[in-house]
């Protein structure tokens, strides 16, 4: 049977949390009484997370387990699961039971009432440090919100339903799994805020800090010029090259008239270097605008390079009734 929901989830080192995390979102979606499976993301982990996963998914058709020869991050994780996921809309969450699965079933319902194509969760009340975790967070909200247009209060909150259209053709890099509702709304897609429960962490300890940070800043700015002028990057190398040129041509027009209306010297004025290093960097950027747009032709019509190496897969056939079976 086809699934109707696919919950893809990375996990990384979390040995601790594997059974109960299963545990909960298995016994959540079998009450919601809709068809699922769970795609879970071995992003390279180095103690018992996969040997568990194994056990598990030997028990249960519905668990599908990759796994990674290395840590590849979780983008490439994400990216993975949306690779394999069968379903109509794909469920993105953590498995380090900070995500509340009970969410899950309320936030496919408004996607379906509301026709949205994303509804990503709000963590509103959130259970984590405020100097390391919130406050960090709060910032790279705001900056990723005034830079792509798309304001959310909560990009970094990987609990998500996506329809499988929007999320299944991205080709994801870097930290890029964060802005997928800012990356997704270059196609018109309509996306909804909805308050989640946050729980506090109780094994292990967080990968993300304060360092992460600058990574993102770094990464906002890619999608920035994704969303912005990928197509069309002669756009900003264009604008920046002519505006510079202007600039040179003023100035050297200033001193034009300087020397031959007011009879001055201008040979030893840093002004006439300045204003011919602006003409020739200017024209350098316009170059640089056409290259690009060749390379961004190029681009479009040829990248298809993975971002991950899958090791194995582990998944089962359904075990279908006789009746079924035999008809």
């Amino acid at each position: 049977m086809q699934p109707d929901i696919s919950v893809v989830v990375p996990m990384r080192n979390e040995a601790p949390n594997v059974e109960e995390f299963y545990r909960e979102l298995s016994s959540t979606l079998d009450g919601f009484k809709r068809p699922y499976e769970i795609v879970i993301v071995d992003d390279g982990s180095t103690d018992d997370t996969f040997d568990i996963l194994a056990r598990l998914q030997a028990a249960d058709y519905r668990l599908r387990v990759i796994r990674f020869r290395r840590n590849f991050g979780q983008t490439a994780a994400f990216s993975a699961g949306f690779a394999q996921a069968r379903g109509r809309y794909i469920v993105t969450m953590d498995g380090d039971l900070q995500n509340d699965p009970r969410d899950i079933p309320e936030m496919v319902r408004t996607l379906e009432q509301r026709q949205a194509d994303i509804v990503a969760g709000w963590r509103k009340d959130r259970k984590d440090p405020f100097l390391n975790r919130r406050l960090p967070s709060m910032t790279a909200n705001w900056l990723i919100s005034r830079a792509t247009g798309v304001a959310l209060h909560d990009y970094g909150c990987s609990l998500k339903v996506f329809r499988a259209e929007v999320v299944k053709p991205m080709k994801l890099y870097g930290e890029m799994h964060r802005f997928l509702p800012a990356i997704a709304s270059e196609f018109g897609v309509t996306i909804v805020e909805q308050v989640v429960n946050h729980r506090a962490r109780v094994h292990g300890r967080s990968k993300y800090g304060i360092s992460r940070t600058v990574r993102v800043i770094l990464d906002l700015m890619t999608v920035k010029f994704l969303i912005s002028y990928s197509t069309r990057p002669l756009q900003i190398f264009g604008l920046v090259g002519l505006a510079m040129s202007t600039l040179g041509l003023l100035a050297l027009a200033w001193l034009g008239y300087v020397k031959y209306f007011e009879h001055e010297g201008i040979a030893d004025r840093p002004l006439l270097q300045i204003g011919v290093l602006l003409i020739f960097t200017g024209i350098q950027f316009v170059t640089l605008g056409l290259l690009a747009e060749m390379q961004a032709r190029t681009y479009h019509e040829s990248q298809d390079k993975p971002t991950y190496v899958v090791r194995e897969v582990r998944e089962s056939r359904p075990e279908w009734p006789r009746e079924v079976a035999g008809a």
